[in-house]
C-alpha cells in the first residue's frame, strides 16, 4: 500500500521538475522576419541586410532564382545578446528537374558570411552551419539531407565529400518541391543543438520529426543568424516565407530587460523623442481644454470628447458590421423581387393573349366550346414549337453567317476570297466580249461562208542536219581523247607503287 501511494506522489513531481525545466521563451523581433509587408519602400527588409542574388519582396525572400551559378544571403545587423537561442524558418525549394543543386543554409556565427563558396556565404566561420544539400556530390545516393556543420573558424568546407567528414549529425530528407511550406525549428540550449523538420507534407505547422542533435557543442555567445543559397550547374528556386528567433532563458534566471538590450545611444535619441512628443501633447491638451471649458475637472468626458471620433467599440464595430450585412442582404432581395416581378409581368400577358384569343374563337362556335378550346391549346403548342423550330434555324443560319464572316476577315481566307472574286469577273467580262465578238462576225460575213483561221508561217529551223552530225563528231573525238589521257596518267602513277 505504500509502494502504491509512493508512486503517484514520484510521477507528480517529475512532471513539476520537467515543467520547471523548461525555458522561458520570448520573441525576438530584431532578429525576425515574416510577410506579409516585408519589405520598406526603399527595398530593404527591416534590422537584415541581404547580398548577392537575393530578391526581398513582400511576402518572402527569394535567396536565389533558378538560374545557374546564383548565389544570396541575408544576414541580421546586429549582433545577438542572448546566450540560448530557438530559430523557426519556413522555406521552398522548388525544381523542374528531378536533382536539384546546390542547396540552402542556416547560419549562427560569429561574424557575418556575406558571400562566398559554402551554400552562397563564407568559408572558415566560426559557429555552426545547418546545410540543406540537394545535389550528391560523393555519388553516396544520401541526398537531399540535412548536415549540421561546427567550425572553429579555421575549417575548410569538404565540398566533394558533402561534408560527410566534418558533419557533427545528419539525417535524409527530401525537402524539395512539397505541396507546403518546409518548417525547420533549430534549438541551442544548454550546449545542445537540436535539429526538428516538418517535411511539408500536411498543412499542420507542428507536425516535427526529429532529424538531428548535438551535445556539448560550444557556439560564441554572440553572433549573427543568417540564411544563404546557391546554384550550379542545375539550379533550383529557393524562397524563405518566415525566420522567427526566440530567446530561451534557463528557470530560474531573469531574462534581460528590453531596456538593457537598447544601446546608451538609442536610449537617449528616443528620450528626446518621447519629451518632443509629450511637449506637444501638452500643448494640444491646452488648446482643447480652452476651446472647452465646460468640461475641465472631468476626465471622462474630456477622454469621450476627444476620442469619439478617432477610436471604435467593439459593440461599435459588431453593430456596423449587422447593419452592413442586413442591408447587403436587403438590396438583393430587392434585386431577385425585381426580376421575379418582370418574369410574372411577361407570363400575365402571354397567358391573357391566350385566353382571349380562346374566348373569342370559342364564342362563334358555342356548341363546340370545349372541343374548340382544346384544338385551339394544341394549336397553340404547334404554333410555339413551329416557332421554336424557325429560331434554331434563324440561329444556325446566323451562326454560318458569323463562320463566313470571320472566315472572310482572317487573312488567309480573305485573299482567297478576292481571288476568286476577280476570276469570276474576268470571266464574266471575256464571255461578254465572246458574245460581242460573235455578233460582230455574225453582221460582217454572209452566213454561208465559214470561218476560216489563218494560217501560221513554217517555224524557222534553228540547227541544220549536217551541223548537227559535226557537232556529234567533234564531242565524240573530244571524250575519246580525255580517256585516253586518263588512261595514261593513271599508268604512269603506278610506277611509284
Amino acid at each position: 500500500l505504500l509502494l502504491a501511494l509512493g508512486r503517484p506522489a514520484l510521477s507528480g513531481a517529475q512532471a513539476t521538475e520537467g515543467a520547471a525545466a523548461a525555458p522561458h521563451r520570448r520573441f525576438e523581433y530584431k532578429y525576425s522576419f515574416k510577410g506579409p509587408h516585408l519589405v520598406q519602400a526603399d527595398g530593404t527588409v527591416p534590422f537584415w541586410v541581404h547580398t548577392g542574388n537575393a530578391i526581398p519582396s513582400a511576402d518572402q525572400i527569394r535567396i536565389t532564382t533558378s538560374l545557374k551559378s546564383q548565389k544570396g544571403s541575408v544576414w541580421t545587423k546586429n549582433k545577438s545578446i542572448f546566450e540560448y537561442w530557438e530559430v523557426e524558418v519556413t522555406f521552398r525549394v522548388t525544381g523542374r528537374g528531378r536533382i536539384g543543386a546546390d542547396g540552402l543554409a542556416i547560419w549562427f556565427t560569429e561574424e557575418q558570411g556575406l558571400e562566398g563558396p559554402v551554400f552562397g556565404a563564407a568559408d572558415k566561420w566560426n559557429g555552426v552551419g545547418i546545410f540543406f544539400d540537394s545535389f550528391d556530390n560523393d555519388g553516396k545516393k544520401n541526398n537531399p539531407g540535412v548536415i549540421v556543420v561546427g567550425n572553429n573558424g579555421k575549417l575548410l568546407y569538404d565540398h566533394q565529400n558533402d561534408g560527410s567528414t566534418q558533419a557533427l549529425a545528419s539525417c535524409q530528407r527530401d525537402f524539395r518541391n512539397k505541396p507546403y511550406p518546409v518548417r525547420v525549428k533549430i534549438t541551442y540550449y544548454q550546449k545542445t543543438l537540436t535539429v526538428l523538420i516538418n517535411n511539408g507534407f500536411t498543412p499542420d505547422k507542428e507536425d516535427y520529426e526529429f532529424c538531428a542533435k548535438v551535445e556539448d557543442m560550444v557556439l560564441p555567445s554572440q553572433g549573427y543568424f543568417g540564411i544563404s543559397a546557391a546554384t550550379g550547374g542545375l539550379a533550383d528556386d529557393h524562397d524563405v516565407l518566415s525566420f522567427l528567433t526566440f530567446q530561451l532563458t534557463e528557470p530560474g534566471k531573469e531574462a534581460p530587460t528590453p531596456d538593457a538590450e537598447i544601446p546608451q545611444k538609442d536610449k537617449e535619441k528616443y528620450q528626446e523623442e518621447f519629451e518632443h512628443f509629450q511637449q506637444e501633447l501638452d500643448k494640444k491638451k491646452e488648446e482643447f481644454q480652452k476651446e472647452h471649458p465646460d468640461v475641465q475637472g472631468q476626465p471622462g468626458k474630456l477622454f469621450e470628447l476627444f476620442f469619439k471620433d478617432v477610436f471604435e467599440t467593439v459593440s461599435d464595430r459588431e453593430l456596423r458590421q449587422i447593419f452592413e450585412g442586413q442591408n447587403r442582404i436587403h438590396l438583393e432581395i430587392k434585386q431577385l423581387n425585381r426580376q421575379l416581378d418582370m418574369i410574372l409581368d411577361e407570363q400575365r400577358k402571354y397567358v391573357s393573349a391566350v385566353t382571349e384569343e380562346i374566348a373569342k374563337r370559342g364564342a362563334g362556335f358555342p356548341g363546340q366550346q370545349g372541343q374548340v378550346s382544346q384544338q385551339e391549346i394544341e394549336t397553340v403548342v404547334k404554333t410555339q414549337e413551329e416557332v421554336i423550330r424557325q429560331v434554331k434555324e434563324i440561329r444556325s443560319s446566323v451562326t454560318d453567317a458569323l463562320r463566313s464572316i470571320s472566315g472572310a476577315q482572317h487573312p488567309g481566307s480573305a485573299g482567297v476570297y478576292e481571288t476568286t472574286q476577280h476570276f469570276n469577273d474576268i470571266k464574266e467580262h471575256l464571255h461578254v466580249v465572246k458574245r460581242d465578238i460573235e455578233h460582230l462576225v455574225q453582221r460582217s460575213t454572209p452566213s454561208s461562208e465559214k470561218q476560216k483561221c489563218p494560217e501560221l508561217p513554217p517555224f524557222p529551223s534553228c540547227l541544220s542536219t549536217m551541223h548537227f552530225f559535226i557537232f556529234v563528231a567533234v564531242q565524240t573525238v573530244l571524250f575519246i581523247g580525255y580517256v585516253m589521257y586518263r588512261s595514261q596518267q593513271e599508268a604512269a602513277a603506278k610506277k611509284f607503287f
